[in-house]
């Protein structure tokens, strides 16, 4: 079983924090959709031709600003190439895009979880964010995606907005639960370089918040969260059974991908492929049948240690006979000495063959696998 990930790299304006490649220039976005076509009909072989794909994630940039054409294009591509037994196809979308037109075209071409970036439902913080749309969007297409059928719907917010206190967040948190979208995924503000913040950053016209104020907030999150009914399944990600977002699911379980459109990355088990960042570049090679990427070849080491960094992030954590069988390595052997000190400060607990974080140890999860690697 594998995944397709399609990056489409476009959206209206930029958003103050982020840094994932994208333009607000949509002049190529027909040229775009053909090379992603292209890309799709090249690659076809990446996973393996007998390889089921039961996940296709539309992510971005905001691939809802694609009409119903150029979606159905890529769709139908995918069909015609690649062997499906789809369990979920999912599309990154903007509230202000979810008009009822819309979504009931994307329920026609058989999307079936909506990922809406809401990121607050503050006016004043989305102003700031420089976001497309307004706090009552969020709120209205939510309900117009259930009325249209969707009944798997993720909503995205933000935490560490810079404030005196953690009322803000509390409010954000208390009107997410109220909606009741059944998935939540949640990411600390994080000032990236070469984004508005980090350029306001530097210059002085803004004061990020603290690392203990971000810590703070996360707390409060999986607190008001976890009563709610909803399981932390991964560190960002929350959902109420039988409601997790079944393709991130799989890249933290190692399983692989095809990765297509400017910027995307591939995982075959073995290897990483990622392709160029760049627009223009993207479509001038695959207009020759060429594309330009690179590829990285995994060491047995590099692939545990991934495998230690993503599964420690779950619910299901680090499988000790797993890696024993794979790899040839008893972790509770070789890494006795930090295990036991993680186990005795109550940061990781083993149920059943399996390395699990505690709820406090997912504040320190990097720094934890990072004591595990090999």
């Amino acid at each position: 079983m594998a995944g397709i990930y399609i990056h489409i790299p476009f959206c209206k304006q930029a958003c103050h924090y982020c840094d994932f490649h994208f333009s607000t220039n949509t002049k190529l976005k027909e040229e775009m959709v053909q090379m992603i076509c292209k890309e799709l009909t090249l690659r076809k072989d990446y996973l393996g031709s007998q390889t089921l794909i039961k996940t296709i994630y539309f992510g971005g940039g905001t691939p809802s600003l694609l009409n119903e054409a150029e979606l159905s294009a890529i769709l139908q591509t995918i069909n015609i190439h690649y062997k499906l037994d789809l369990e979920e196809i999912t599309i990154e979308t903007n509230p202000d895009d979810l008009s009822q037109n819309k979504l009931h075209e994307l329920k026609s071409l058989g999307f079936d979880r909506l990922s809406i970036g809401i990121q607050s439902f503050s006016n004043e913080v989305l102003k700031f964010y420089n976001r497309s749309h307004n706090a009552e969007e969020s709120k209205k297409c939510i309900q117009r995606a259930r009325n249209t059928g969707f009944e798997k719907i993720s909503i995205d917010l933000m935490y560490g907005f810079p404030q005196v206190d953690h009322d803000l967040w509390k409010s954000d948190l208390m009107e997410a639960i109220a909606l009741d979208p059944g998935h939540i995924s949640s990411y600390c503000l994080t000032v990236e370089p070469g984004t508005a913040l980090g350029n306001w950053s530097q210059k002085g016209k803004f004061i990020p918040a603290s690392e203990d104020f971000g810590a703070e907030q996360f707390e409060l999150m999986q607190d008001y969260l976890e009563k709610a009914g909803y399981v932390q399944y991964e560190i960002s990600n929350f959902g109420k059974p039988g409601a997790f977002a079944i393709h991130n699911t799989n890249y933290w379980k190692g399983i692989p991908y095809l990765g297509i459109g400017p910027s995307a990355h591939s995982f075959d088990g073995k290897t990483r492929q990622h392709n160029i960042s760049n627009n223009v570049q993207y479509i001038k090679a695959l207009q020759k049948d060429h594309l330009l990427s690179e590829r990285d070849e995994l060491s047995q080491s590099d692939i545990l240690n991934e495998y230690v960094l993503t599964s420690l992030r779950t619910i299901w954590g680090t499988d000790l006979q797993k890696v024993k069988r794979q790899f040839g390595i008893d972790l509770l052997a070789s890494k006795s000495t930090d295990i036991q000190f993680f186990l005795e400060d109550g940061l990781i607990q083993i149920e059943k063959e399996n390395l699990l974080l505690t709820k406090q140890g997912k504040l320190l999860a990097d720094y934890i696998a990072g004591k595990l690697f090999v």
